[in-house]
């Protein structure tokens, strides 16, 4: 593992952080670049070593961690609140090597109180990686 990388993310993440969407400490460690269509959230990552489990992948958790921001970070996007999680499922197709991954985060169905959502998360060359489905509570705004 590049420590020296490592150490210069969170050192980035802790300087830079604040304690609100698309700012959060995770979302500066990780390096999540985040954009909006408008159909969708797009969070896009540049996969570090750091970021690996033992196999040299990146880790299933940091995959259903970005993909589960695109879908939360489109809520906030399109309603102006902060949705929340009830359930999530993660399937992983192929792992995601070192390179630039892809998370697309849409809305399946979105009612009032609750939505159901899906992200796919694709490498450089379009190629299907893992991708979540889930349900979440909407903000009452």
């Amino acid at each position: 593992m590049d420590e020296e990388a490592a150490r210069a993310a969170f050192e980035r993440a802790l300087a830079s952080y604040e304690q609100k969407f698309e700012t959060f400490f995770l979302a500066r460690l990780f390096g999540l670049e985040i954009s909006y269509t408008e159909e969708s959230c797009v969070v896009e990552i540049e996969v570090a070593d750091f970021m690996f489990n033992p196999q040299g992948s990146l880790h299933g958790g940091v995959i259903a961690f970005a993909l589960d921001v695109s879908m939360g970070h489109f809520i906030k996007h399109r309603t102006g609140g902060a949705g929340i999680t009830l359930e999530m499922k993660t399937q992983y197709m192929r792992p995601a090597r070192p390179g630039r991954v892809r998370c697309e985060g849409r809305f399946l169905r979105q009612g009032r109180t609750v939505s159901q959502m899906e992200s796919r998360m694709t490498d450089a060359e379009g190629r299907l990686l893992a991708m979540a489905t889930a349900t979440w509570q909407m903000p009452q705004v």
